[in-house]
């Protein structure tokens, strides 16, 4: 077994999609970023490999390279389950952590275990999301940004 964990951090900004595990949320702000800054797939991305002993995602999927440029990210967590399937590894289960002040996600939690399950290949039930604010505090308590902290557990 091998555990990893990830974080990631984006700007929230005008004009931009909100997508969070790879649903889109309605809101007013987005996350800003080279690909589709969807903050909890990467943090899940970067748990991944970090549990594989294969870097991260900057790495991976460097924000320097235009194929990366509006990027959907279920589609880069898809490459990256390939490759530790390649290395023999598979995620037994994941559990990630949304931090944001709005939008409220509860309605939308459901929707993103399955999302990220069908991307894992594992059942919904081996995935967690859950969502919390910091209570009007710090950048994402004053919407400047939406963070993500995502633990996972690999099998050899």
């Amino acid at each position: 077994m091998r555990i990893g964990h990830g974080y990631d951090v984006h700007r929230l900004v005008r004009g931009r999609r909100c997508v969070l595990c790879g649903v889109e949320i309605p809101f007013e702000l987005g996350p800003d970023g080279h690909s589709d800054a969807d903050v909890p797939v990467h943090a899940l991305m970067d748990a991944m490999l970090g549990a594989a002993a294969m870097g991260d995602i900057g790495r991976l999927f460097p924000d320097t390279d235009d194929a990366y440029k509006d990027a959907d990210s279920i589609m880069l967590l898809r490459e990256v389950v390939g490759r530790l399937h390649d290395r023999g590894m598979r995620v037994s289960n994941a559990d990630i952590t949304i931090i944001a002040q709005r939008p409220k996600l509860r309605p939308y939690i459901d929707a993103m275990c399955v999302r990220l399950a069908d991307a894992l290949g594992i059942e919904p039930e081996r995935v967690n999301v859950k969502a919390t604010t910091e209570e009007g505090l710090g950048f994402t308590g004053a919407l400047e940004g939406i963070a993500a902290h995502a633990v996972v557990l690999l099998n050899e």
